[in-house]
């Protein structure tokens, strides 16, 4: 890996079954806390987002809440 400063990840756990879209964001995790690689994942997995430290939602087009 090259260790990029940021990887956007569009749905990147669209197509999988639950364990192995656990075993992904398992894998992303591990990546950020030992290369500080920053993760951008859009997705419409409540699941997914649970995962991330910072949460924007956007709706038509806006944001419509965002935490840190």
């Amino acid at each position: 890996m090259n260790e990029p400063a940021l990887v956007l990840a569009d749905e990147p756990t669209g197509n999988l079954d639950r364990q192995s879209a656990d075993q992904v964001m398992a894998l992303i995790d591990r990546i950020n806390a030992e290369t500080g690689t920053c993760f951008l994942i859009s997705t419409h997995d409540e699941h997914v987002s649970a995962r991330c430290r910072r949460r924007i939602q956007l709706l038509d087009g806006r944001v419509v809440t965002g935490d840190a």
